[in-house]
């Protein structure tokens, strides 16, 4: 003969409650989840001015994915799938600056300031990079560099999800100011500016004194 157990019941009791409204509260959340306020595509909006509830991407929005269409500012080929030889942009000096501050963040640490190729990464251990001013790399298009900041380059991973496409053609012009900046000689430079290299008139530039190459690296 069993004897009841009033406590072992109420347990029982309790835990089956306690399945109950777990049951309740997740059919809940999927009511909720399921029927949550939303626009479909296309859809009128009462919000915002236009009427339309599909917005705008914000400025400076990176895409996902690299559009395959063969748009030369997307892609840096032409239509035949040649390298273009120049940058679709107007190059003035904001965009070297922008080019020179991305340039700093995204590619200094392997390629160097002055794109040597002896960045802080490489110095402590990793494959160094050909040199930016390597012959062979200096003759490339254009089209080439956007290309490589793209998609990546050997044991360079793809940068497409992390640079702008405009920041990309930005650091391309950079680039080949510092590879202009390394062979450049004072006769290269407009005679009533030369003064602003040094305080002494027609002195040598400091990249002609020793051989093209930074001081600091």
């Amino acid at each position: 003969m069993m004897l009841h157990n009033p406590r072992r019941s109420a347990s029982k009791i309790l835990r089956g409650l306690a399945g109950g409204v777990a049951v309740l509260a997740l059919a809940g959340c999927h009511l909720d989840m399921w029927n949550q306020p939303k626009y479909k595509t296309l859809a009128k909006s009462e919000f915002f001015a236009d009427g339309a509830a599909a917005r705008p991407l914000v400025e400076g929005v990176v895409p996902f994915q690299v559009t395959t269409e063969r748009n030369p500012r997307y892609s840096g080929v032409d239509e035949e799938g040649a390298f273009i030889p120049r940058i679709p942009y107007h190059v003035n000096r904001a965009f070297l600056e922008r080019g020179r501050e991305q340039f700093d963040i995204f590619c200094a640490q392997c390629h160097g300031r002055t794109g040597q190729g002896n960045g802080m990464i490489v110095q402590r251990g990793m494959k160094q990079p050909v040199s930016l001013h390597d012959p062979r790399v200096k003759g490339m298009p254009h089209g080439y560099y956007f290309d490589v900041i793209t998609n990546g380059f050997g044991v360079m991973y793809n940068h497409a999800a992390r640079i702008s496409p405009r920041d990309r053609w930005a650091i391309t012009a950079y680039i080949r100011a510092l590879q202009l900046s390394q062979d450049a000689r004072v006769d290269d430079v407009p005679e009533d500016r030369r003064d602003e290299l040094s305080g002494t008139p027609n002195a040598p530039a400091a990249s002609d004194a020793n051989g093209g190459q930074d001081d600091h690296g």
